[in-house]
């Protein structure tokens, strides 16, 4: 396995990142994996890691770059305290729809003219906050993204008009979303709303609740880090790319 720190050019800065190839002298499919709202750590890492390893260049950006390099949170982090709840509006506030898109473009520039990375669709992934980037990635780059995933993600559908449903339009990828059960940041409710705008838009997609999995269950480093439905997930990704970037 191949492991590169970069310095990514970015429109509102210079934006740290990763970049995983499983070996030298393959060209492969671009994938990206954005992280969820603790950045990048060993868990993310190990997660882009692996999925290198099933055979992808993987790019790790820091998508806080704006705010700050890794580690996101320089204390324990505790969601129901404020110090908290302070560093996550710190770290999200400046991703707003606009600052995304040009993100998506700027790492696809990138990621596309690296030797390892073959001409082609790409995929992505985002976990928990990064769900939703994950789907205004696909958004951006309707024909470059042929495959977006989301797990437990989070705000996938809200009332106000930056929500993340209604890009649904301009997206053309395959898309998968896996959702957490009792996850307040994107409730049943919520569920049952995006799954008939998914219905309504009607390009290929899958959306299911992963019965017993909490918000952030694939995390290795969670709390509520669930093994069985964590490689489930995994699973369901590894198909996800295999059936679009091939």
């Amino acid at each position: 396995m191949i492991e590169r720190e970069l310095e990514i050019p970015a429109p509102d800065g210079v934006c740290d990142a990763v970049f995983y190839q499983p070996e030298a002298g393959r060209t492969l499919p671009g994938v990206f994996f954005l992280t969820d709202i603790g950045g990048i750590r060993p868990s993310q890492r190990q997660m882009a890691r692996r999925l290198a390893e099933s055979g992808y260049a993987v790019l790790l950006p820091n998508i806080f770059y704006r705010t700050r390099r890794p580690p996101a949170f320089d204390f324990q982090a505790n969601f129901r305290d404020e110090r908290t709840r302070a560093r996550m509006a710190e770290l999200t506030t400046p991703l707003t729809p606009e600052a995304v898109e040009r993100d998506a473009h700027a790492f696809a520039a990138y990621l596309a003219v690296q030797e390892s990375v073959a001409p082609g669709p790409m995929g992505v992934v985002g976990l928990c906050f990064s769900g939703a980037l994950a789907v205004r990635f696909a958004a951006a780059l309707p024909n470059l993204i042929s495959a977006a995933a989301s797990f437990h993600g989070g705000r996938l559908f809200v009332d106000a008009p930056t929500s993340p449903h209604l890009l649904l339009p301009r997206i053309k990828a395959h898309l998968y979303f896996g959702h957490a059960i009792e996850d307040s940041s994107m409730p049943a409710e919520a569920i049952e709303k995006f799954n008939q705008s998914l219905a309504a838009w009607g390009g290929r997609y899958t959306s299911e609740i992963y019965d017993g999995a909490y918000h952030s269950w694939t995390v290795p480093d969670s709390p509520v880090y669930n093994e069985p439905q964590a490689e489930r997930a995994f699973a369901k990704l590894i198909e996800l790319f295999a059936t679009a970037l091939h």
